[in-house]
């Protein structure tokens, strides 16, 4: 079933996330990506499928999970290199330039992500959501250093227009001591 748009609700509530994702799945034709508890008592539940029903899926979850709701995104095309990246499974042959971005919510860091890669020529290493981070998430990026400063600036822009951008950082020449760690 899948397709090429996915959705996100953050809550606040464990019960709420449970309820949302039940009335998720219910509502639409989606395929469950991921729903779990994530760090400080937090829920997350993402979807995937065709653009309406993922549409309809989100809606129907935010309007379950009421006061709960934290955050929430619909991507109609989300890029290839998104769902490697929330796996950890990409593979970096060398490392060029580093770019982070940091976020306060899992679904702001997600959209911003998205937008970093289709902005300019990177390579998404890796999506860090919400696990031993105090709730928050962040994404690393490489590639030469003005398509990762266009990407980080993309994606920096799209967090902070919801207000939860922590940090960006762009590292023209990491050590390879820190390089050890991400590949």
């Amino acid at each position: 079933m899948a397709g090429n748009c996915i959705g996100l609700i953050e809550l606040g509530s464990i019960a709420a996330g449970f309820q949302a994702t039940d009335t998720m799945l219910k509502t639409a034709a989606v395929e469950l990506m991921v729903a779990r508890s994530i760090c400080s008592g937090k829920y997350m539940v993402m979807v995937r499928g065709d653009v309406a029903a993922v549409q309809s899926s989100v809606t129907a979850g935010e309007q379950a999970g009421d006061f709960a709701v934290i955050d929430t995104f619909v991507i109609p095309n989300v890029h290839e290199q998104i769902f490697p990246a929330i796996a950890g499974t990409t593979k970096v042959e060398r490392m060029e330039a580093l770019g982070i971005i940091e976020s306060f919510s899992v679904a702001s860091l997600i959209e911003g992500a998205d937008a970093a890669v289709k902005a300019a020529n990177v390579t998404l290493i890796e999506i860090r959501l919400a696990m031993a981070l105090g709730g928050k998430a962040f994404a690393t990026l490489t590639g030469d250093v003005a398509a990762v400063q266009a990407a980080v600036d993309a994606g920096a822009e799209v967090v902070a227009e919801k207000g939860l951008l922590v940090n960006r950082i762009v590292i023209p020449r990491p050590r390879e001591e820190l390089m050890s760690e991400m590949i």
